[in-house]
């Protein structure tokens, strides 16, 4: 155990941490895709899917926030109603724990390792709060998800910021010489916006060659759809590493807001401090646990999510659109050459959501995979819209 990394938490820093991170929206990618389309009559934190005056329309494409368009399993659905009965009282029956025994059971770790939240989006946080400083920075890759760039706001970290490599994948060896006083360095595998995958060889390089005291936040919120080992047995091994899960991806329940932080326990103490355990409902965690005993559940709509985005990228190319890089999870980027605001706006304008632009790629648009029948609308549409003259940003 890396005993430099080891801190006591006694009760001045646990209620000093609660009102940092109160300090610190929590943001999501809820929150970031649906301000991308949100209209300047909506207030600020309210540019969220379903809420203020620009709601989507009924029968809306929504491809916009790697949702997944399958929802929760059918033996979820039947656990929630299940469990709905008990939700007055406090996870009477202890699902809290019957889950935790499962995730740690089918990885080979200790329930010790792992900590159960309401998605993936508050661990995220915490750990770039309690790990980074105007001391110790935060690395990202550049483009990857925006929240931990976020979180490092409040802290007043430096952020480092590096290119993808030419293959798009983590440049791991640019990402630790950008900052030889590190706290965090951020791995989204597969990352999001690009779906393209870091390699297991490569993260163990960074494991290794880090600086001193930095951990590695390994985001696996998208490992589902790809063929790429996960780093879960580096968590068993006691290294410096924490790794996000979330059932919003592959297992269809964003909404459910189910997610864990997989860490060694003094990794995941240091997150306790910046506001515990805001844990699942009783009846998330009941379908949660049920969907990782479903074994066909993963195979299955890897296969469903996987044929769409195939049919989809061969269409695009076949017609001349440049995707990005080798794309292998549930969203792509598109270069559509013009300004990538405008190609939103126009697609929204046919009642096609679409994904974000990235500063550093302006003219790059995200693309999240819907059903086979919502991504023909959307191929209809995006070749409307690129015929059409380009369109000014919409703002």
């Amino acid at each position: 155990m890396a005993e430099h990394l080891s801190m006591p938490m006694g009760r001045r820093m646990f209620l000093g941490g609660v009102a940092f991170a109160a300090a610190a929206p929590i943001v999501t990618e809820a929150q970031l895709a649906w301000a991308a389309v949100a209209t300047d009559a909506i207030p600020k934190g309210r540019a969220l899917h379903g809420q203020g005056p620009d709601a989507p329309p009924p029968g809306a494409v929504l491809i916009n926030a790697n949702e997944n368009p399958l929802g929760p399993s059918k033996g979820a659905c039947e656990a929630i109603t299940r469990m709905a009965p008990l939700g007055g009282r406090y996870d009477l029956l202890g699902e809290s724990q019957a889950l935790t025994k499962v995730f740690a059971d089918q990885h080979g770790l200790r329930p010790e390792n792992i900590a159960i939240y309401a998605g993936s989006s508050e661990p995220l946080q915490y750990a770039v709060l309690a790990f980074t400083s105007p001391q110790r920075g935060l690395v990202v890759a550049d483009p990857s998800y925006e929240a931990p760039v976020a979180a490092a706001e409040t802290t007043k970290a430096r952020v480092a910021k590096v290119a993808l490599a030419a293959d798009y994948a983590h440049d791991v060896k640019a990402m630790v010489a950008a900052d030889p006083t590190a706290g965090v360095i951020y791995i989204c595998n597969p990352n999001n916006p690009t779906g393209t995958l870091t390699s297991r060889e490569a993260i163990v390089w960074a494991l290794d060659n880090k600086p001193q005291g930095s951990v590695l936040l390994v985001d696996e919120a998208y490992i589902h759809f790809a063929d790429a080992p996960d780093v879960l047995d580096l968590v068993a091994a006691g290294k410096d590493l924490i790794v996000l899960r979330t059932f919003s991806k592959v297992y269809g329940m964003a909404g459910l807001r189910c997610g864990f932080a997989v860490a060694r326990p003094d990794l995941l103490a240091r997150l306790e401090a910046f506001g515990g355990h805001n844990s699942m409902s009783v009846t998330s965690m009941a379908a949660a646990r049920v969907s990782l005993l479903d074994s066909e559940l993963v195979p299955v709509r890897k296969k469903i999510i996987g044929d769409t985005r195939r049919q989809t990228i061969t269409w695009l190319n076949a017609a001349g659109y440049k995707v990005i890089g080798d794309p292998q999870t549930n969203c792509f980027m598109i270069d559509t050459q013009r300004n990538g605001r405008g190609v939103i706006a126009a697609m929204k304008a046919k009642n096609v959501y679409i994904g974000r632009a990235w500063p550093v790629w302006p003219n790059a648009v995200r693309i999240s995979v819907g059903t086979p029948e919502e991504m023909g609308k959307f191929r209809t549409a995006f070749k409307e819209v690129m015929d059409a003259p380009a369109l000014a940003s919409a703002g």
